[in-house]
């Protein structure tokens, strides 16, 4: 079927519910470290108490992918994912910050994750159902743009809470999560279930050319045991283009993965000099490595607006390739800044790397799958993205104890260099669609 295209307004609606989807990642990604300090984790811990984030990417999001390639509803293919992802997001967002001990809020972590990725996959695919080839890096830019405005409230919300709302952010007596980031959750949780449902109810689904034959796959290929052997099928089939831009993205993620997990604690403990996670001091550090979060965030929301120019310009290999080293260079400058003010200019490099990231490699990736497996195959792309990250968490907290120090700033520096390996990769990609264009 050729695809029409969709105008500007349509893109927007179809790509809003990641508005709400990163309101769940960015709350967190800025907060689940300290909320486990909180609880009394110690620096070697955290690795893998994060176990659940890519490991429930892994086993959920190729199970949802093909899923959602065999079903259709009322609510069409993907749209159904949305909807119910959202709602266990919500539920587990509110219960997180209510944790009482450390395992359980690792339990909720699962949960959470798992939510989630329900909602994210079929997102990611609804883009390459919906767009033709030339639409899109319009179509991921504008996801990318959604990211990043979602990433900036929900990074900065504890700050927000405390600087304008004037909330108090110390954690009190005993192992107590303060109430700055609990308000903060809770605000989350009507965010994601507000934006999903724009996109569910805004947006119309292509149905299936060949309604009989769509129905013979899906008997096919439904049920655990089908996804199992539709998901195997495709690893053994999947295109060259995919193959080479998974190495890209293991050191990609790599080096998220620990700026991620120790950036904030990093910046309250390396930069603002705490070292009683129960003090004001910490807490203000925490909120703080938060509100670097929210600037890298600012940055990527602005800079996604250019990536669509840029790629009329410039092929998206070279753009991938330059926006990792800026954010490569990001991380590394962390190593020798004292002042917090000073962090705000790192991010600006992970911010441009961050669009990128969004956007670039599911770009190149989409004009290389075959429309019927394209759900499977972006859950199968997020292998790429979780292996490295479940490495980390069984390997990482070894590296923190017996090679690191247990120093947090390290941890971050170790995510810079993680990025440049990823930048040079990433000339080793063939972009399909280029070609096409230039031939």
């Amino acid at each position: 079927m050729q695809k029409p295209r969709l105008n500007f307004w349509q893109i927007w609606n179809m790509s809003f519910g990641f508005l709400g989807i990163q309101f769940g990642f960015g709350l967190q990604m800025a907060n689940m470290s300290a909320i486990y300090e909180y609880l009394g984790a110690k620096p070697d811990q955290i690795p893998m108490l994060w176990l659940a984030a890519p490991l429930t990417g892994l086993l959920v999001q190729p199970i949802i992918g093909n899923v959602s390639d065999h079903t259709w509803g009322r609510l069409g293919r993907r749209r159904p994912f949305l909807l119910y992802g959202a709602l266990l997001t919500s539920f587990a967002l509110v219960l997180m910050p209510n944790s009482s001990t450390l395992w359980m809020a690792a339990g909720l972590l699962w949960i959470l994750d798992a939510s989630i990725n329900i909602s994210m996959q079929p997102l990611r695919a609804l883009v390459a159902d919906m767009l033709p080839d030339e639409q899109h890096t319009q179509g991921y830019g504008v996801q990318s743009l959604f990211i990043g405005l979602g990433a900036v409230v929900a990074s900065a919300l504890p700050w927000m809470m405390t600087n304008w709302f004037h909330l108090d952010s110390s954690s009190g007596t005993g192992h107590t999560i303060p109430i700055t980031i609990r308000y903060s959750f809770y605000v989350g949780a009507a965010a994601i279930l507000m934006a999903v449902l724009w996109t569910v109810f805004t947006t119309k689904e292509y149905p299936p050319e060949n309604l009989a034959e769509f129905k013979r796959m899906k008997a096919q290929k439904s049920g655990l045991a089908g996804s199992t052997r539709e998901v195997l099928s495709a690893l053994k089939e999947m295109p060259s283009t995919m193959k080479r831009l998974a190495w890209v993205q293991i050191f990609t993620w790599l080096g998220l993965f620990c700026m991620w997990l120790y950036f904030p604690v990093a910046v309250a403990r390396n930069v603002f000099g705490a070292v009683d996670e129960k003090s004001t001091l910490y807490s203000s550090g925490i909120e703080w490595g938060g509100l670097c979060f929210s600037m890298y965030s600012v940055v990527t929301f602005v800079f996604s607006f250019l990536l669509v120019s840029l790629s009329e310009r410039f092929s998206r290999k070279t753009i991938h390739t330059v926006c990792l080293l800026c954010g490569a260079a990001g991380l590394l400058s962390v190593s020798v800044i004292h002042d917090k003010w000073m962090l705000l200019a790192s991010m600006t490099g992970v911010g441009i790397a961050w669009a990128s990231i969004l956007s670039m490699p599911y770009a190149i990736l989409a004009s290389s799958l075959p429309p019927a497996r394209t759900g499977v195959y972006m859950g199968i792309f997020n292998f790429f993205i979780v292996l490295p990250e479940i490495g980390a968490s069984l390997g990482f907290g070894w590296v923190m104890n017996h090679v690191l120090a247990n120093n947090r700033l390290a941890a971050v520096v170790a995510g810079g260099i993680c990025m440049i390996i990823a930048a040079v990769l990433v000339q080793f990609v063939r972009d399909e669609s280029a070609e096409k264009r230039k031939g």
